[in-house]
């Protein structure tokens, strides 16, 4: 049998915690040791692969990838009850360690009993900067896949690098979502000139403007376009070479290279690429030394007419304790600014999505409730939407506005603005030029009972308040009464167009 040198290997599974004294112990144990030995490795992998998988649902993915997948199991002594898990470097072991030190070590507990402590550093044989070449490339900067080299040049494994994926022809493009294309990206009045900017920054000619930088709030959809971006740059560049990546996940890199005196071989590996993106720039704020690197790639890609993306939730105006050159460069290309959905693109991501849901039955008042009320980013848009799909078809229930207001609370509660039924009874009767205590009379006039029927449909649309609720609002009225306007406003709104104007300028002066 083969001493392990820098770790044993059970079925697939990386257990580089095993140190070379113990692998030379385990020489002379008997079969039947070592087979126990095996199946412990085997049972401590696959709870990580179920601790690890409920860790990216609680995540999400871009904090999974980049963060919790790159953790390695190690060795667990059951005498301590210590189980160790190693990450490529100190900065990820140190960022793992603070902030998701206490979840990791409850996870396993949760999992197995026995386990006690768990202990996050960085692996003596993981000190060395990985190869950002990738697989089957030349040292050469040459495009991917134009052939091997006239003499054998022996190549590095390839670079498993979270949150800076590489993809070129006959590989999968790793670090992309296939789900956000152009194809997928819902555009409106809000996002239109940033998808027509990305789309061109794809395009087989070369583009008018590099860099190209996008702005937007959390969940807008910018790094849905940088993902666009990828997948059109590959259909329409087979040969051509990408790197997509975080900013967090560029300075673990270029720390890592610093440290290990391999700052040449980091420039020359980075430089080679057709397409450079980051994805969240801002986190590079106040690293002088990471700011002039990154200035001087910009600097080498732009002269060779190569192509760069980036992407922040600020303009880079407002990036705070940046380099004033590297400032200059962000901004020299095109800044597309994509401003926060209004109602008209939120109703069509809600319909653009349910398509993909056929046959889920979603009634439109509940996408219109949806879109009025889950304002504040796409992501949460959409989130609630899936939510609220997913628990219908597991529980057997109907979609409803009931079951949304019940299951999306916690969305809709951070979502909703905080509109009172005084302020849209206060709204309704300076816009139909009615007396503010018509609203609770008795008198059935038409020109009275609209409003106040118009005034009952908003403060249900608007606010969390019950039907019974309501109607106390409104002169101590039934539930029935306000069921009846409810229903009646949205009929009229359907058939009427002054009626739906009327609602929509409420809502509009409500809302704003």
């Amino acid at each position: 049998m083969t001493q392990a040198t820098g770790g044993q290997r059970a079925s697939g599974v990386s257990m580089e915690g095993m140190s070379k004294s113990k692998g030379m112990a385990h020489k002379g144990k008997s079969d039947e040791a070592r087979m126990m030995e095996d199946k412990e490795a085997l049972d401590l992998a696959a709870d990580w692969a179920d601790i690890s998988q409920g860790l990216r649902k609680d995540l999400g993915q871009q904090l999974h990838t980049q963060w919790i997948k790159p953790i390695q199991l190690g060795s667990f002594c059951k005498e301590t009850g210590t189980l160790d898990l190693f990450l490529p470097t100190e900065f990820s072991a140190n960022w793992v360690a603070d902030r998701f030190a206490d979840r990791l070590s409850l996870a396993w507990k949760i999992a197995r009993s026995e386990v006690r402590n768990v202990r996050i550093s960085v692996h003596p044989a993981r000190r060395q900067m990985p190869d950002l070449r990738l697989a089957g490339q030349p040292s050469s900067r040459r495009p991917a896949n134009d052939g091997a080299p006239t003499a054998p040049i022996p190549e590095p494994a390839p670079l498993t690098m979270p949150g800076g994926e590489f993809a070129t022809l006959g590989q999968p493009s790793i670090g992309l979502d296939p789900s956000l294309t152009f194809t997928t990206f819902v555009t409106g009045t809000a996002n239109v000139l940033a998808c027509n900017a990305a789309q061109r920054m794809a395009a087989p000619e070369k583009p008018q403007f590099s860099p190209l930088y996008l702005k937007a709030a959390t969940g807008q959809g910018k790094t849905h376009l940088l993902h666009a971006i990828g997948h059109a740059f590959l259909a329409n560049h087979p040969r051509g070479r990408i790197f997509y990546c975080s900013a967090e996940r560029f300075m673990v890199e270029f720390v890592q290279a610093l440290r290990q005196n391999q700052m040449i071989e980091f420039k020359a590996r980075l430089r080679g690429f057709d397409l450079l993106m980051v994805d969240d720039i801002q986190f590079i704020i106040g690293k002088a030394s990471a700011q002039e690197e990154l200035l001087y790639t910009i600097d080498a890609l732009l002269n060779e007419g190569k192509r760069l993306v980036f992407a922040a939730d600020r303009a880079p105006q407002a990036l705070d304790g940046v380099e004033q050159r590297l400032l200059s460069r962000l901004s020299m290309g095109l800044v597309a600014d994509i401003q926060p959905a209004d109602i008209d693109l939120r109703r069509s991501i809600l319909e653009h999505r349910l398509a993909r849901f056929a046959p889920a039955d979603v009634p439109a008042d509940v996408v219109e409730f949806l879109a009025r009320t889950i304002n504040r980013n796409v992501r949460e848009l959409v989130g609630g939407l899936n939510k609220l799909i997913a628990y219908a078809q597991l529980t057997g229930q109907k979609v409803s506005l009931q079951l949304a207001e019940e299951q999306l609370t916690d969305i809709l509660s951070a979502n909703r603005r905080r509109i009172t039924i005084d302020e849209i009874q206060r709204t309704v009767c300076q816009f139909y030029r009615v007396d503010r205590t018509e609203m609770a009379s008795k008198r059935r006039a038409r020109a009275v009972v609209r409003p106040r029927q118009v005034a009952m449909y908003l403060a249900k649309v608007l606010t969390p308040r019950s039907y019974p609720e309501i109607g106390r609002k409104f002169g101590g009225r039934d539930h029935s009464t306000v069921i009846h306007a409810v229903r009646l406003i949205e009929d009229l709104r359907t058939r009427d167009a002054d009626m739906d104007g009327d609602v929509r300028s409420l809502l509009r002066q409500l809302e704003s």
